[in-house]
């Protein structure tokens, strides 16, 4: 069965002109990890976020998913956002990889934005192995690993609270969720695809993020026809909660340039 996708406001109303649609990373919530970032974007932009299964707000999935699988309930849902207004996509890490399938039958987007991501995410056998010890262990388990792999040095004891908030989100994740969320990942590879996307897109890494190296998203990113690459400085692999403003700033540029002809 088709999961159930969450979608929460998370800045501006229907009053905003255009309407920018936020996907998180694999173990957080999307509010805690794009809400700082989305009231610098109001009013202007309508800002609505999803959670993946079983994270947030969503409910938990009963049965396997794929990536393509999250960006036909994204674009379902965008259809009726936007009624009407120009609309972007942005998403993180796994968000980021649903930005990138969504480039290739966009729907209502004009350009999508994958942050932190890649065509491929990680060797497949890493996910299996991560999906085994969640379901054995559960998501707070991961909560350690993540605290080192997720953020720049320094930022857990600049901002305290957003990191908390990620790393609770993390450990109060659906377990079966998240392993099936992994499987989805180990089945992802967009690699040989990205020529045919239809829209701009948005390649967006961290300067240290350790999950996907800028040159990483560089080299593997070359094939779409229209990109915009920009390392997003000082940043890990949550940039919208580590630098919100420089996000913010990227994406405002991003969607202002990209208009609906």
């Amino acid at each position: 069965m088709t999961p159930e996708l969450a979608f929460t406001r998370l800045a501006g109303d229907e009053t905003a002109n255009r309407v920018l649609v936020v996907g998180p990373s694999l173990g957080t919530s999307v509010t805690a990890l794009w809400s700082a970032c989305a009231r610098l974007l109001a009013p202007d932009l309508d800002v609505v976020g999803w959670d993946l299964p079983g994270h947030g707000h969503s409910k938990p999935a009963g049965d396997a998913f794929s990536v393509a699988d999250l960006a036909d309930l994204v674009r379902d849902r965008a259809d009726l956002l936007a009624a009407g207004r120009p609309a972007w996509y942005a998403g993180v890490s796994l968000g980021g990889a649903v930005g990138l399938q969504l480039s290739l039958a966009p729907g209502p987007f004009l350009g999508t934005a994958a942050i932190a991501s890649a065509p491929r995410l990680a060797d497949p056998q890493s996910w299996v192995d991560r999906a085994d010890l969640v379901r054995r262990a559960g998501t707070p388990v991961m909560v350690g690993p993540s605290s080192v792999r997720w953020f720049a040095a320094g930022f857990t004891d600049r901002d305290p609270e957003a990191a908390g908030a990620l790393l609770t989100s993390l450990s109060e994740a659906d377990a079966g969720s998240y392993a099936l969320a992994c499987l989805a990942l180990r089945d992802f590879d967009l690699s040989d695809h990205l020529a045919a996307a239809t829209v701009p897109v948005l390649v967006a890494p961290g300067e240290h993020d350790v999950v996907v190296a800028p040159e990483h998203a560089d080299a593997a990113t070359t094939r779409i026809p229209d990109r915009t690459f920009v390392v997003l400085t000082g940043c890990g692999h949550l940039p919208p909660a580590e630098a919100p403003d420089d996000v913010a700033a990227v994406l405002r540029r991003f969607a202002t340039t990209r208009r609906n002809p």
